[in-house]
This record gives structure tokens, C-alpha cells and sequence, in this order.
């Protein structure tokens, strides 16, 4: 099995981003991983107007790896107010568990600590998602306490199924 390969993506991935993205998050497809939030928000989870911007403003990269030109997963990490910031993380969901994403995360902690010269990396993820949390854990992040209100009655992020959805920030000194 080939190596990952990273680049950066650029607006003609739009429409493959926001299958993958969506894949793993939303919908019966997504339940195939363990990434999943189908129980919780239906709708779309990433607009491509908001990746549009992501990909084209500074200090910003939308990572994707690939394997003989097949794009398996995706992350956005930007600068945000003198640290970096992870978010989009998605792997298709039938290669979730693999190691993809924990490569995925260390590129993309590579970027902000080399690249942009950031101190640490933070990321906001919903507070019920235990399993999730574990993960990034593992990995060296804390849970903060900080809380951040879910965007309800903005469809570009999700329709929420349930009305006590927060984020928490979690971060990882670089």
C-alpha cells in the first residue's frame, strides 16, 4: 500500500470536498464510520462558499491526502488569533480506524508548528461527542471548558436534532 500524499486543495475540489465531508458526517453513508453525526444534525455540514474562502485566504490550507490520486481525507487548519486552528476533519467513512486521520492530524499540527510558526492548535468539538473527544485526547489535546454556542438556525453548519448542542474547545501545545 502506497504512502499518503498531501497537498493543498484548490476550488476545483469544491464539489469532491463537500462529498467527502458530507460523506462522513451526515447521512446513512456516514453511519459506515465512527465519525458520524446522523443522530444528532441532518443538512449539509460543510457550504462551499464558506470552503471557497477557507481555500483562498492567507495563513489557510484545506489539507488533502491522497493514495494514487484518490482522495481519502480532508482538514482545514488556519491561523485564528495567533494559534492554529483544526477543523473539517474528514476520512471516508469505510477506511475510518485505519490511521489516516491520526496522519492527517499530525500534518496538519506539522503546518501550523512549522509553517506558520503557531505555539499551539485548538479545535471546537461538540460536546457530546465523547468518543470524538477520546480520540483528540489521545493525541495530546485537553479539553479546555471553554463553550461555544452550536449556530443554531444556520443551515450552512447543520439542522440540529436536538437542542443542547455546544462546542468545546480543546487544544495541544505545539
Amino acid at each position: 500500500m502506497s504512502h499518503l500524499q498531501f497537498r493543498a486543495a484548490g476550488v476545483e475540489d469544491l464539489d469532491a470536498l463537500v462529498a467527502l465531508v458530507t460523506s462522513a458526517y451526515r447521512g446513512d453513508a456516514s453511519r459506515v464510520g465512527w465519525t458520524t453525526e446522523a443522530d444528532f444534525l441532518d443538512g449539509a455540514r460543510i457550504d462551499a462558499d464558506v470552503l471557497r474562502r477557507d481555500i483562498e485566504r492567507r495563513h489557510s490550507r484545506v489539507l488533502v491526502a491522497e493514495r494514487e490520486g484518490t482522495m481519502l481525507a480532508c482538514a482545514h487548519v488556519c491561523e485564528d488569533d495567533g494559534a492554529g486552528y483544526f477543523g473539517m476533519f474528514s476520512v471516508q467513512p469505510d477506511i475510518q480506524g485505519g490511521g489516516i486521520g491520526k496522519t492527517v492530524l499530525a500534518e496538519a499540527e506539522r503546518i501550523a508548528r512549522e509553517e506558520w510558526a503557531l505555539p499551539v492548535m485548538r479545535m471546537t468539538v461538540i460536546d457530546i461527542r465523547d468518543e470524538l473527544m477520546a480520540f483528540y485526547e489521545r493525541r495530546g489535546y485537553v479539553r479546555t471548558g471553554i463553550k461555544k454556542p452550536f449556530p443554531y438556525g444556520d443551515p450552512r453548519f447543520g439542522i440540529p436534532l436536538r437542542e443542547d448542542l455546544r462546542f468545546e474547545v480543546m487544544e495541544k501545545a505545539l
